[in-house]
């Protein structure tokens, strides 16, 4: 007798293949379902085989069951509970206070600017004219 596997449940399964996108998990007689790589675990994932061997025994929560193409998501994930992670600490940035020399080069740009708007206005005198 097969038992029914339903959306939501938690069940014990058999990893039986491993590929770059996932692992495949036997969840009963002759069904397979297939764990996708950002369902292993929390965090990022960059190779299965650093969590996942074939023979290991799993528990997986079945995410979605497409039963006429015989598809079984699931999800290691979410049989797991989520790591505390600390939260983010405020950056504070203090405004450097320039020295001397730093502010030279910008005591230039304000001379030359005003003499820009000089020309620009001695400019418009002859083109008026």
């Amino acid at each position: 007798m097969t038992k029914v596997i339903e959306e939501g449940q938690v069940i014990e399964g058999k990893v039986t293949g491993i590929q770059p996108y996932g692992a495949f998990v036997e969840i009963g007689e002759n069904l397979q379902g297939l764990v996708h790589i950002s369902e292993i675990t929390h965090g990022y994932v960059k190779d299965i085989n650093e969590h996942l061997n074939v023979g290991d025994e799993v528990k997986v929560k079945v995410l979605n069951i497409e039963e006429d193409r015989g598809k079984y998501s699931l999800s290691i994930r979410a049989t797991e509970e989520k790591p505390q992670t600390e939260p983010k600490k405020k950056q504070t940035f203090k405004a450097a206070t320039p020295k001397q020399d730093e502010t030279a080069g910008f005591n230039v740009l304000k001379d030359k600017l005003e003499d820009w708007i000089e020309q620009s206005k001695e400019r418009e005198k002859t083109f008026r004219q």
